[in-house]
């Protein structure tokens, strides 16, 4: 008898009528503070979400999960076997070799410094997502003896060059000649262009593994090392270091999270950090509701009275303020769920629409590892924010629900 009775003044009680609408108005402002709160986290751990599948799928899908090379310039032989050994060890998914070198590319009097990997085109989309992100061209133009040379798209807007164009690729090596000593150069011709939207396409490019070879002068047939992609990429340093021990010949190991983890480590650290900053908006929007619960009561004291007289049990008034203040939370809590999925699911293309209107670029890939605003919906965190915020909202409703169910009727009612 006294739990509908219980809701049906709670509900009443939220909309504070008789003429107090002073009540009305902090309970819809601590409605939208607890709203927005709960869409602000949402969208923000979205956002970090975005960030850190980014970084998994786009950084990480270009640099190698882990590398394994010789030891001294001579580099790796017999490459092959290992290859084949290493690709059927348990959470190896690919194993490709490369040859690397670090220089300069000049262009039209422009020069940037760059990153060249030597591929084999035949298997290198086994540890690399360049061959999905191929804006121009193909990486299968790279032909042994041909000096074919693939771009980011950023490097290659820099040096003003397109398919077809010649680039000159300057090492930091020096060959003696009969002009003296002069830095190795070689020309190459522009065969493709990738983006991946990251800060990868400002500074790599790809040539084939004989052609790197031969620029750094190296035995026939030897390499700088083999490149592997694994299934789970947080097992790396262990795997690595798992495969290099089961080898006779001692190895380099390294693994991703030399390169790149500090950034997905501060990525992760972030998350954290901001979903604690934001969930203070959340406890904000909860003292509101203490304050509006508490106006409540001592508004309605004469209220309480009354109906203690008529019979009321303390837990019947009790749960009749239990019933508003989790009423606010809810609808805060619905409207704010509503309101952080639809901005997390549209952030993306939202503030691409603006920077295409303003003419500007929040993000860029000079600055940043990637050139957008991602954003990644994961149900897990909304069902965390949404257990979190109605959890602190229920236990806003207990102190001004406990102080209403001490109301004594006959104090209440001496100077009414």
């Amino acid at each position: 008898m006294y739990r509908p009775l219980s809701l049906f003044v709670g509900l009443r009680y939220t909309a504070a009528r008789r003429g107090n609408h002073f009540i009305s108005f902090i309970s819809l402002v601590s409605m939208l503070g607890l709203m927005l709160g709960v869409a602000a986290l949402i969208l923000v751990l979205s956002v970090m979400n975005g960030f850190d599948r980014e970084l998994r799928q786009r950084i990480l899908g270009m640099v190698p999960h882990a590398t394994l090379g010789a030891y001294g310039d001579e580099g790796l032989e017999g490459w092959q076997e290992l290859a084949t050994e290493i690709r059927l060890e348990q959470g190896v998914a690919g194993v490709a070799p490369f040859v690397q070198a670090q220089g300069m590319l000049t262009s039209y009097g422009r020069v940037q410094g760059v990153q060249v990997n030597g591929i084999d085109p035949r298997v290198e989309n086994e540890v690399s997502i360049i061959g999905d992100h191929m804006q121009q061209g193909e990486t299968g133009l790279l032909q042994a003896g041909e000096y074919n040379i693939v771009l980011g798209e950023l490097l290659a807007r820099f040096l003003g060059v397109s398919v077809g164009d010649k680039v000159t690729l300057v090492l930091p090596e020096a060959s003696v000649s009969v002009a003296g000593v002069v830095p190795r150069m070689k020309r190459f011709t522009v065969a493709g262009l990738f983006s991946v939207g990251a800060e990868l396409d400002a500074n790599l490019a790809y040539i084939h593994i004989d052609d790197a070879a031969r620029l750094k002068r190296m035995q026939s047939g030897r390499v700088d090392g083999l490149r592997l992609k694994l299934d789970d990429l947080f097992k790396a340093p262990e795997l690595a270091r798992r495969v290099a021990m089961a080898q006779e010949r001692p190895f380099y190991v390294s693994d991703w999270t030399r390169t790149h983890g500090n950034l997905f480590q501060a990525i992760q650290m972030e998350k954290r950090m901001i979903a604690l900053l934001l969930l203070l908006i959340v406890f904000v929007a909860a003292f509101n509701i203490v304050s509006t619960l508490v106006m409540v009561v001592t508004d309605k004291r004469s209220d309480i009275a009354i109906l203690r007289t008529m019979g009321a049990t303390p837990v019947s008034i009790l749960r009749i303020f239990m019933v508003q203040g989790i009423l606010i939370g809810l609808i805060g809590t619905a409207l704010g769920v509503g309101l952080g999925v639809t901005l997390a699911l549209t952030v993306t293309d939202l503030v691409a629409w603006v920077e295409r209107m303003l003419g500007i670029q929040f993000l860029s890939s000079e600055v940043y590892f990637i050139s957008y605003l991602p954003s990644e919906l994961v149900w897990s965190d909304v069902g965390l924010i949404t257990s979190a915020a109605l959890l602190i909202s229920f236990v806003a409703t207990l102190y001004p629900a406990w102080r209403a169910s001490r109301t004594q009727p006959a104090e209440a009612l001496r100077y009414e």
